[in-house]
């Protein structure tokens, strides 16, 4: 059994990503534990989890615990709010006032490399600082992680925390100013442990570079076409001057599959570096493209905030309509079905090229040049069974479906009509797929030709 996405059920971070703009970590400073109540013995969770405190309840302020689905948490000077005036996703949040503090009265197993959240001003109240503090010692001393952040918006807002440790690890949240100014805390995310390699990938199993980091893409601004954004649901290159992913990563499994509906948001990623140009929800409008998801809806049913992550646009191409909605979409719901299956999935996406033809005829950009449409669209998808250890599971007899289609209109909807072989891909962009794999392993796998049953 896998964990990585066990606490999936609940409302998850809104958006996520490797650089805040406006946060920059300082030195971690430690300082004495905060006294998190009484409890019993304390649980120790495999991460990632995502809480989004909807399953507890505590109407007033005095310390006390709260079990969530996540696990038993400590709330002291704050309680769960479900007033028209909490910043919410779903029905309730997290509402701090004064010093307060909300902590987890467990360890998260494994590490983080980041956690993420969602914070807002309660109703009209004025601006408070807080901070997020690490334990890694079951809560006997607790050091600052990241920056201090500032609430002063009455929308939620997201705040990205640079954790980097590994082991054991519990969290804790601190009101530090504001006085009875109250905040909401909401989409409490626990990220991935990154061990460097790779770019920022991971060889943890479910995550999302574990093939590897095709470009070598690095999360500095100085890197604009080839940034690496994490967006905890999936990975990506982002292409600035295009407008659009160079490529996305990501796994579909059980945990990655559920009843959510599909939340239809499309809207510009406001989390980019400051400056970069955001594409909009209609930046498409009147093209002749559809907004053509690289990591689909449909492999993000878990829950509805991870599948809101689909929808920024910076996880979208201008995508020929009939590829989008029949090839492309076949070739997705194969994918699922290899799960439903018993199997789970590791897959990379791209495009590369320019001008491609859409309903109304060819083009090389749309939104004023701003967004490039590509020549081609590629996918290729590693299929293993249900298991753990999964990097050292992909031998040179793991099925690869590999497939590169022409960004145009007049396409087949069968998408076998377009297989293709790892190599060729790799020559046609560039890039150093499954890298993560030994040698011998990718090698045998970058010429096998999948037969497409």
């Amino acid at each position: 059994m896998k964990f990585k996405h066990l606490f999936t059920p609940v409302m998850a971070a809104l958006l996520l990503l490797s650089c805040q703009k406006s946060l920059v970590a300082p030195a971690l400073t430690t300082v004495p534990a905060i006294s998190t109540g009484n409890f019993s013995q304390p649980l120790a969770i495999t991460q990632t989890f995502n809480e989004g405190f909807e399953s507890g309840s505590k109407t007033a302020y005095a310390d006390g615990n709260v079990t969530f689905d996540s696990g038993l948490w400590d709330l002291n000077d704050a309680l769960i709010g479900n007033s028209i005036s909490d910043r919410k996703t779903g029905n309730q949040a997290i509402r701090v006032r004064n010093t307060g503090t909300v902590g987890m009265n467990f360890d998260v197993a494994g590490g983080a490399s980041t956690v993420t959240l969602s914070y807002g001003v309660y109703g009209t109240d004025g601006a408070s600082n807080f901070q997020l503090f690490v334990s890694a010692d079951g809560g006997s001393s607790y050091t600052q992680a990241g920056a201090t952040v500032t609430a002063s918006g009455t929308t939620l807002s997201t705040a990205t925390f640079t954790v980097s440790q590994t082991g054991s690890l519990r969290f804790q949240l601190r009101k530090t100013t504001g006085g009875t100014n109250r905040i909401n805390i909401d989409n409490f995310v626990v990220n991935s442990y990154d061990n460097g390699t790779g770019g920022g990938g991971s060889t943890a199993d479910n995550t999302n570079l574990l093939l590897g980091n095709p470009s070598g893409a690095t999360n500095s601004t100085s890197n604009p076409n080839n940034y690496l954004y994490d967006q905890t649901y999936y990975t990506e290159s982002y292409n600035r001057d295009k407008g659009e992913p160079n490529w996305v990563s990501w796994y579909v499994g059980t945990s990655t599959l559920g009843a959510a509906s599909r939340a239809n948001d499309f809207r510009a990623d406001t989390n980019l570096p400051s400056g970069w140009y955001e594409v909009g929800a209609t930046s498409y409008s009147g093209s002749g493209f559809d907004r053509g998801h690289n990591c689909p809806s449909a492999d993000r049913t878990s829950t509805l905030t991870a599948n809101q992550a689909t929808f920024l646009m910076d996880n979208m191409i201008p995508q020929a309509p009939n590829n989008n909605e029949h090839t492309w979409a076949n070739l997705e719901s194969y994918g699922r079905s290899l799960v439903s299956a018993g199997n789970e999935i590791y897959v990379i996406m791209g495009s590369y090229g320019s001008g491609g033809t859409g309903s109304s005829g060819t083009a090389i950009t749309i939104d004023n040049g701003r967004v490039v449409v590509p020549s081609n669209v590629w996918k290729v998808i590693v299929v293993i069974p249900n298991g753990n250890n999964d990097l050292s599971r992909i031998t040179a007899a793991t099925r690869v479906i590999a497939v590169n289609t022409p960004n145009i209109n007049a396409i087949s909807t069968d998408w076998t009509q377009y297989i293709t072989t790892v190599k060729d891909i790799e020559n046609a962009t560039g890039y150093t797929l499954l890298s993560n794999l030994p040698a011998s392993v990718r090698a045998a796998l970058e010429t096998k030709r999948d037969t497409g049953n």
